[in-house]
């Protein structure tokens, strides 16, 4: 016969006591909450992945910055020797019109001695342009062929002073601006890499240690990609020379030697090419520090201008430009002395050295150094460009 009991009520067992099932969701519950309270801290502070990335894009945003920074710096340079000349012209002009309003005087103070009866000539000394006067055929006739010469030179410094004195105004509201313009890049520069340095003062040893091991591993990947280009980029110049010492036989020249130089850059721009990246290359070692240009540090277009400056050959002063100064190849064709530049905003640059590798001044707190031209990955590079 079937039993009539209540069936009771499924609990578990905490230190050998059966608890209901609603306590067991609620001890649950406080686990579950403490375990939460426990992690928070951890949850809230990102991950070493996340600080190496933010790190680099602080770097990456500095440099983009820096580089507007050397624009403007330069913008700034040129309209301050600008306005230099204006206000100086003006000062000249202003002479010029003062000896010009004293010679005018001279002709008023020389009829009023010998009692000569020119009112309009005295008026004229009085007003604020002569030229209103000028053009009175009465007062024209009465003078001689001096006095219209002193009014006529009165007229004409007047307004060309006008003039100068308004493109100096000009000039200087332009130069208020372009200094605003360096102030703002430099305040850009200084809060991205203060940023930066703040969450790398935050990390632990470990962490730092951990983080200098993926830095190893990609520049182990990025020598073996300079590495492998070295390699196609060797095999295409043993074919260049096999196709042209091949032509050079049909065409009866047997001249091997004298072809194979067609393949390199012609001599002239291949010695400019040698000098450049001597240049950069005896400055390996030196720090990096945005904005500047040598001797004694650089940052990475601060570089690349010096080097091929030390070659005969100027360059702008910016990545912006310099990316312009010359001819585009493909990264298989580059030679040494080309210029490779990265990532979309083209906010750095080096100089090419030839087997995957370049010379550049990196980032703050790094130095002048020979690295792979892989070494932030391919897909950061955004151009090669020849100079000359």
């Amino acid at each position: 016969m079937a039993s009539h009991r209540k069936s009771r009520s499924t609990g578990t067992r905490v230190a050998g006591i059966r608890t209901p099932a609603l306590a067991t969701a609620a001890l649950t519950s406080v686990a579950l909450l403490s375990q939460t309270a426990n992690a928070a801290p951890s949850d809230d502070r990102p991950s070493l992945e996340e600080v190496e990335k933010k790190v680099d894009d602080l770097y990456r945003q500095a440099g983009s910055a820096t580089e507007k920074y050397n624009a403007a710096k330069e913008k700034t340079s040129k309209q301050r020797k600008k306005v230099d000349t204006l206000l100086d012209d003006v000062a000249k002009r202003t002479q010029k019109l003062n000896d010009a309003r004293t010679e005018l005087g001279s002709f008023a103070s020389a009829q009023y001695r010998t009692g000569a009866s020119v009112p309009e000539s005295a008026t004229l000394l009085l007003a604020d342009s002569p030229q209103d006067y000028f053009d009175q055929n009465q007062l024209m006739n009465r003078l001689t062929g001096r006095q219209k010469t002193a009014v006529d030179d009165y007229v004409t410094q007047q307004s060309e002073t006008m003039k100068k004195r308004r493109e100096a105004t000009e000039g200087l509201d332009t130069l208020t601006d372009s200094q605003n313009d360096l102030k703002t890049a430099k305040s850009t520069v200084q809060k991205k890499l203060a940023t930066a340095r703040e969450l790398l003062s935050e990390l632990t040893a470990e962490e730092k240690a951990r983080l200098a091991a993926i830095e190893k591993k990609k520049q182990e990947e990025a020598a073996r990609k300079a590495a492998e280009l070295a390699k196609q980029q060797a095999a295409a110049e043993q074919e260049e020379r096999k196709r042209q010492e091949e032509a050079a036989q049909q065409q009866g020249s047997g001249s091997s030697s004298g072809s194979s130089e067609s393949s390199t850059p012609g001599s002239s721009t291949g010695t400019q090419a040698q000098k450049a990246l001597a240049f950069a290359q005896a400055q390996i070692g030196k720090p990096y520090v945005w904005g500047a240009t040598g001797p004694g540090s650089y940052d990475c277009s601060g570089l690349t201008q010096a080097a091929w400056k030390a070659a005969g050959v100027t360059l702008p002063r910016t990545t912006y430009d310099q990316v312009n100064a010359g001819t585009t190849v493909s990264v298989s064709q580059a030679q040494p002395g080309d210029l490779v530049f990265f990532y979309d905003d083209i906010s750095h640059v080096g100089l090419y050295v030839g087997d995957g590798k370049m010379v550049h001044a990196p980032k703050p707190g790094a130095y002048v150094r020979e690295e792979s031209i892989f070494y932030d990955g391919e897909s950061s590079i955004y151009s090669v460009v020849r100079p000359a």
